[in-house]
């Protein structure tokens, strides 16, 4: 396994309910900016994704709540790849407060990498996750 990628962010008034916490369904939303990331660093950005009509779909999602952040937080979120199938793949994500390391939460998402049949719209087939995907995202050696 690579390091994980480090994403940061301060914790908005938007992202929070009124007592000044975050409010839960951000850490789905962060999970989901953080894997577009981490694919956008191996050379698979969303516009590369589109050309080449390729799609990342979510089948699982979870999400265990520790700690809660309050507004003005500056939040890490830790992504790496835990898991890999020839097609689909397993993400972990660690939430913490940046400089002090207290987790908040951990989430993990599962995916599959797929290309539409016929460009967006039509159905899509899962295809072998590419090489260089692996290469740079530390995938073991097969």
């Amino acid at each position: 396994m690579t390091a994980p990628r480090i994403t940061r962010r301060t914790l908005a008034w938007g992202e929070c309910d009124p007592a000044g916490i975050i409010f839960y369904p951000n850490y789905y939303r962060w999970m989901d900016e953080a894997a577009w990331a981490l694919f956008a660093s191996a050379g698979y950005t969303a516009e590369r994704m589109r050309a080449e009509h390729l799609s990342l779909p979510l089948v699982d999602s979870r999400c265990e709540f520790l700690s809660s952040p309050l507004f003005g937080d500056e939040i890490e979120i830790r992504s790496h790849v835990s898991k890999w199938g020839r097609s689909s793949f397993s993400l972990a994500h660690e939430f913490v407060i940046a400089g002090e390391g207290r987790l908040l939460a951990r989430g993990s998402e599962s995916r599959v990498w797929c290309r539409y049949e016929a460009g967006p719209g039509s159905p899509l087939r899962s295809v072998p996750i590419p090489a260089e995907v692996r290469a740079v995202l530390g995938a073991p050696a097969t």
